[in-house]
């Protein structure tokens, strides 16, 4: 295979499945297309040995001769058949040795440089013998004979006739009865060589210009003129055990049936020839007759329905043009690419169908690309086959096909227990490894082994802000550093977005926290992802297998889940930590689990209920408004208190419906006891908002959904927001709340001065109200400290805005009188009231309760 048909097949696999193939990486990716291209030619090769394609390999031979371009008349040729009219008008077959001498006569009249009797004529057909054996002699004339073989004992040709004029009949059969060789000598035990009919034309014809010589590197290969006549080996292209005795060539077709100019015996015996036909040409003479069975099978006979066989005669026709156009013009002969061109030229195109069938994982796309590359294979083969080169077609299609299936059913296996990014074991490929080291344990009990789970912390942070594809190759550069942190025998998985999974072997407790130190180390360096310095931590879990206190629950999903578990809790320590599992952490998880169900359900059965938290004037001691706080009433456990679900319903979403609902029966309330009491000023109705409920597109509408529903005025409602959420997006954050605040509805920052609001973006934030973190109001009676100062900034800080101050807590006269002395307006605790259910708090107002 030439330098340049390599960089051709290249580009060819590039352009065909996408892929730099000069790139290592890629390279690696292919591995095992490229492993089962070559298996499949290696098994290609041996059926080509057996045999097993000849037949097909022949077929497709006929389908490129048919495919090729007609080359036309050969006007060095003339060809006097005996036709059927012709045998009818002379009465007999075989025609008369008169005949023949007659048209021998007739053709010498006009100077024909080479005669070719096509016929055998070994037995007098009389009348005319001696009168035919005297033209036979002229110099000019060359004769057919037959050699005997094993089925047949020959036919000689005529007496007298010198042996350099005497060729034997060349035509080589196939198996399947076609000819498509060419047997152009043998030699005898008498070590002569003798030469075929065809070839004895050609020496004659050519004898005054250009004579064949042995070519000085191969001593066994024909050098004439223009042309090297390369002999065919046993396994030469299509072939397989071949039988080569002799020096035989592939017949190149000049044509289907117009080979040479055609004229009958009648019209020479007739004169009804124009003598250019004749003059310095070479004349064969020979049976064109069906009805003589002098016809054989070709490449052309699956078309030609009403005379599938060629006669003779116009099969040395073609024998003879091949040989004159090459040695004269250069015409290309049919060359055959050694063994291990074949091998390559098959071994290329099976790698190319694997490669196509790995990279495009979609069936209907893949069959559509390797339905193009057997296009493209054909006219390929097809190119080569007109510049006079077989190249096995079947075999490397053959190859292409079965690869192509092979590696796609590989592929979707593989597909199915590894990840598509990374290339590593998935989350079921990693269950059955650990499964085995389970059973390894069960016969070896000294045998420990750890899994760790691994968590990227903020990991949808860096996705979200350079963008996935920076992240897929962070992922795959922290795969490669975990893969440099386990031993060989180890086992990493990506068993979620960010989340992988090790099995380390043969390890105990002391040897996985090791492992996770060097995780952790080998973390710490920075990332380069396109000149981006990115930090990544981890956190990770770590569940021990093998040790007698936890056989009763080692099952695969098990020991993973506990490494899960297990991550969890390190996550919810901080970042870049590790935890053991213990029995403890499943137990917390499964009471998790059973919280997040109960309250998917609560929220259906209505199990929700509110309570309410006054706010007090604290220059009145009137109460001037109520907080509305959600309390879960479960069937079986009772009242279960916020701090434990709603984190939960934050988690999962639930936050979403269940605060709209906090908000529409906080509003439903505040108007019903409107309705009751007739107010010197309308109270407060302060719900709070959560981040996600914050975050929803259309929570302005809801909330004035609401106000319509309840018919609550705007004014008479407060929305609390916490300073985290404000301050994730605060250029957002302001413009809904803007949009809020045009609803005339009033808001408020809750539990102040625990978060990290900046100064510059609170004095662009349209509130209404800054509420103390009780934290602070908590340690106020302490005397004058820092909280007692840090209130006073507070609430001079509100004023300075135009804010009013919520102190929350309250719980102590000693508090009460600090927050009255440094200005702050309102007050809220448990000095004043709990947080009361709706009739409690009913009662409450109508007391008119004054502190």
């Amino acid at each position: 295979m030439t330098p340049k048909f390599s960089r051709n097949l290249r580009s060819v696999l590039s352009v065909a499945t996408g892929l730099d193939l000069s790139s290592p990486g890629r390279r690696v990716r292919i591995l095992p297309a490229m492993l089962a291209g070559a298996t499949v030619t290696l098994l290609n090769l041996g059926v080509q040995r057996l045999g097993w394609l000849q037949s097909w390999e022949l077929g497709s031979f006929d389908s490129l001769v048919r495919l090729q371009p007609d080359a036309g008349r050969d006007p060095r040729l003339l060809i006097v058949g005996i036709s059927e009219a012709d045998i009818q008008a002379l009465g007999r077959f075989p025609v008369s040795d008169g005949a023949i001498a007659q048209t021998l006569t007739k053709l010498q009249k006009y100077q024909p440089k080479v005669i070719g009797l096509d016929l055998y004529r070994d037995l007098p057909q009389p009348p005319g013998h001696e009168e035919l054996l005297v033209k036979l002699k002229a110099p000019n004339v060359v004769a057919i004979a037959k050699m005997s073989d094993a089925e047949s004992p020959g036919v000689p040709a005529p007496q007298g006739i010198p042996p350099d004029r005497i060729g034997f009949n060349d035509f080589v059969l196939d198996a399947d009865g076609v000819v498509r060789r060419h047997l152009l000598s043998v030699s005898q035990a008498n070590k002569t060589t003798v030469s075929s009919f065809s070839l004895q034309l050609a020496l004659l014809y050519l004898k005054n210009s250009v004579q064949p010589t042995d070519s000085p590197v191969h001593p066994h290969q024909i050098n004439w003129g223009k042309a090297e006549f390369v002999p065919l080996k046993s396994d030469s292209g299509g072939y397989a055990n071949l039988d080569a005795r002799g020096y035989q060539i592939l017949l190149k077709y000049r044509s289907a049936n117009n080979v040479a100019r055609q004229v009958s015996m009648s019209q020479v015996l007739k004169g009804e020839i124009d003598p250019t036909w004749i003059k310095d040409k070479i004349v064969l003479i020979g049976t064109t007759a069906p009805s003589t069975r002098d016809v054989f099978l070709t490449p052309y006979s699956p078309v030609q329905k009403q005379t599938p066989k060629m006669p003779g005669v116009i099969l040395h026709a073609q024998m003879l043009s091949q040989i004159l156009s090459a040695v004269l013009e250069g015409r290309s002969l049919f060359w055959i690419w050694p063994q291990w061109a074949e091998i390559l030229w098959n071994a290329s195109w099976a790698v190319l169908g694997g490669v196509v069938a790995w990279r495009i994982v979609h069936p209907a796309r893949a069959a559509l690309v390797g339905g193009a590359l057997l296009m493209g294979l054909l006219g390929i083969s097809f190119a080569i086959f007109i510049e006079g080169g077989w190249v096995p077609l079947v075999s490397p299609a053959l190859g292409l096909v079965v690869t192509g299936v092979g590696v796609s059913a590989y592929r979707k296996l593989y597909d199915a227990f590894h990840d598509c990014l990374t290339g590593l074991p998935n989350r079921d490929l990693f269950v059955e490894c650990l499964g085995r080291a389970i059973a390894h344990n069960k016969g070896h009990h000294s045998y420990l082994f750890a899994v760790l789970f691994i968590d990227l912390d903020r990991f949808k942070v860096i996705n979200d802000s350079l963008g996935h594809l920076v992240g897929d190759e962070l992922l795959m550069a922290v795969v490669r550093r975990l893969r440099a942190s386990i031993a060989r025998a180890d086992t990493v998985a990506r068993v979620g977005g960010d989340d992988f999974a090790i099995l380390a072997r043969n390890v105990d407790l002391g040897n996985a926290i090791d492992l996770t130190d060097r995780i952790h180390q080998a973390l710490i360096v920075p990332f380069d992802v396109r000149g981006q310095e990115v930090f990544v931590t981890a956190s990770i879990g770590i569940a021990v297998g093998g040790e007698p206190t936890t056989t009763t629950r080692e099952q695969p999903e098990h020991l993973l889940r506990d490494a899960h578990t297990a991550m969890y809790r390190a996550k919810a320590l901080g970042t870049g930590r590790y935890q053991v599992f213990n029995a403890s952490m499943h137990d917390l998880a499964l009471e998790r689990l059973r919280l997040e169900t109960d309250l998917r359900m609560a929220l259906k059965r209505r199990e929700f209920l509110l309570h309410y938290q006054p706010f007090v004037s604290l220059a009145s001691g009137r109460i001037i408004g109520f907080e509305a706080l959600v309390r879960w009433q479960h069937p079986q456990r009772g009242l279960i208190s916020p701090v434990k679900f709603i984190p939960v319903a934050e988690e999962t979403g639930a936050i979403v419906q269940l605060g709209e609902w906090v908000l529409e029966e906080a509003c439903r309330q505040l108007r019903l006891w409107e309705e009751m009491f007739d107010f010197d000023r309308p109270l407060i109705m302060s719900v709070n908002l959560s981040g996600k409920q914050f975050a929803q597109p259309d929570l302005v509408d809801r909330i004035q959904a609401i106000l319509a529903e309840t018919g609550l005025s705007a004014e008479s409602l407060k929305l609390e927001i916490t300073e985290s959420v404000v301050m994730d997006d605060v250029e957002s954050a302001i413009g809904v709340l803007k949009q809020m605040k045009a609803l005339n509805v009033k808001l408020g920052i809750d539990d102040f001065g625990t978060g990290y609001s900046s100064l510059s973006y609170l004095s662009r934030f349209p509130t209404d109200t800054l509420k103390v973190d009780k934290s602070f109001v908590g340690l106020m009676e302490l005397g004058e400290g820092e909280n007692v100062a840090i209130v006073r900034t507070i609430v001079t800080l509100a004023h300075a805005l135009g804010m009013d101050v919520i102190a929350e807590g309250v719980e102590t006269a000693a508090q009460l009188a600090r927050l009255r002395a440094i200005g702050c307006e309102y007050g809220q605790g448990y000095f004043f009231a709990k947080p009361l259910p709706s009739d409690d708090a009913t009662a409450l107002m109508a007391s008119e309760p004054q502190w």
